[in-house]
């Protein structure tokens, strides 16, 4: 199993969603966050006193998924997230190693 964290423009947020569910994605969760220096856009950032830097709005998106379904998956984000300017986002790819349903105590370890 493959845990993907995404984090892209808000803008461009409702189309990677939508595609996501197209490619069979049934949960995710999204996040509103802040991108900080670097990572912000150049285009829209603003400054803050909260963070003592300049920082743009952004949506991150988590989901879990199978192994072989995973390059399909950043490859939809990659696509319908891109503007082709400074601050698109990033997209990260991890293993899972263990799952534990709250509600059961169920425990799945990935091998």
């Amino acid at each position: 199993m493959k845990e993907i964290k995404a984090y892209i423009r808000h803008d461009r947020a409702e189309l990677v969603i939508q595609k996501l569910e197209e490619a069979g994605v049934t949960g995710m969760t999204l996040l509103d966050a802040n991108a900080l220096s670097e990572w912000a856009d150049e285009d829209a950032f603003s400054f803050s006193i909260k963070y003592v830097q300049k920082y743009s709005a952004v949506v991150k998106i988590e989901l879990v998924c199978e192994d072989e379904k995973s390059d399909e998956l950043v490859n939809v984000i990659a696509e319908y997230g891109r503007t082709g300017k400074s601050g698109d986002g990033w997209i990260f790819v991890s293993n899972i190693e263990k799952s534990v349903r709250i509600k059961t105590g169920e425990i799945n370890v990935i091998k």
